[in-house]
């Protein structure tokens, strides 16, 4: 488990470093310009990257320090004082606060990455260090995309990014999926990605689910860089942002995938 969490904690500083080199450089104007998430300018986006981090972080601290977790009341204080903050304070906030939580994971010492178990309000049970480090990583990544995207439509995830996010804990595939978009159906697709290589089952039934028992003869294939897998299930694979290299066969395409997965 120390393995999986040193590969997460190392994609996590190469994910801040990269971000927070281009903020670093944002005028107002950038900080104002629509981001990849429909509903945020780039300032909300790393408004939300940065109070998740200091959330994050209170977290780890109290998980370190034996304490209790901090509960919803810390959490609203944290986002009501982000949300009134201008977006050039957002920037700034952001570049702290993220780097702050890099250096706590990466001051991590080999037994703490292995055992700690760090307690998050919205799931029953405390979870390990690369299993938290992990949803801090999706979550930098994917709105790291989200501000990449309003400069260069062809962005991508950063590649080991994708590769700590493939198959990692916790599978939120379940939460995701909207299976009424498939009008009944229970579709089968076997999927093959690269850049890292894989081959699973995604199961389109209720609850939408990946597995790794491939049947000889699946309802559909889908073909596509590792990548655009992870933005397919975040709602991020709209057609102008779509690899060519991205295909399907049989009786699943891609509109039915994006309905699937409509994004969060």
């Amino acid at each position: 488990m120390s393995n999986d969490a040193d590969a997460v904690i190392a994609a996590l500083r190469t994910g801040h470093d990269h971000l927070a080199g281009l903020v670093s450089g944002f005028s107002d104007d950038d900080l104002a310009r629509p981001s990849g998430a429909s509903a945020w300018d780039i300032s909300q986006v790393l408004s939300h990257l940065g109070s998740g981090a200091e959330i994050g972080a209170a977290s780890l601290r109290a998980a370190l320090d034996g304490e209790p977790a901090p509960g919803p009341d810390f959490n609203q204080t944290v986002w009501d004082r982000w949300n009134a903050m201008t977006r050039r304070e957002r920037a700034d906030g952001f570049l702290r606060a993220s780097r702050s939580l890099t250096e706590l994971y990466e001051s991590l010492d080999p037994a703490s990455r292995e055992k700690l178990h760090v307690k998050l309000g919205f799931l029953p049970e405390p979870v390990d260090v690369a299993t938290v480090a992990r949803m801090r990583l999706s979550e930098l990544t994917h709105h790291s995309w989200d501000v990449r995207v309003s400069f260069d439509e062809h962005a991508t995830l950063a590649p080991e990014a994708a590769a700590a996010l493939l198959h990692g804990a916790p599978d939120l595939l379940a939460w995701v999926g909207k299976p009424d978009a498939l009008d009944g159906r229970n579709l089968v697709v076997k999927v093959t990605t690269s850049e890292p290589e894989s081959v699973f089952a995604l199961r389109l039934e209720a609850p939408v689910s990946v597995q790794f028992d491939v049947p000889e003869s699946p309802d559909a294939t889908l073909a596509l860089p590792a990548e655009a897998w992870l933005r397919l299930v975040a709602g991020r694979l709209a057609p102008l942002h779509t690899p060519g290299t991205v295909a399907t066969t049989g009786a699943v395409d891609l509109d039915l995938l994006r309905r699937v997965f409509p994004g969060y």
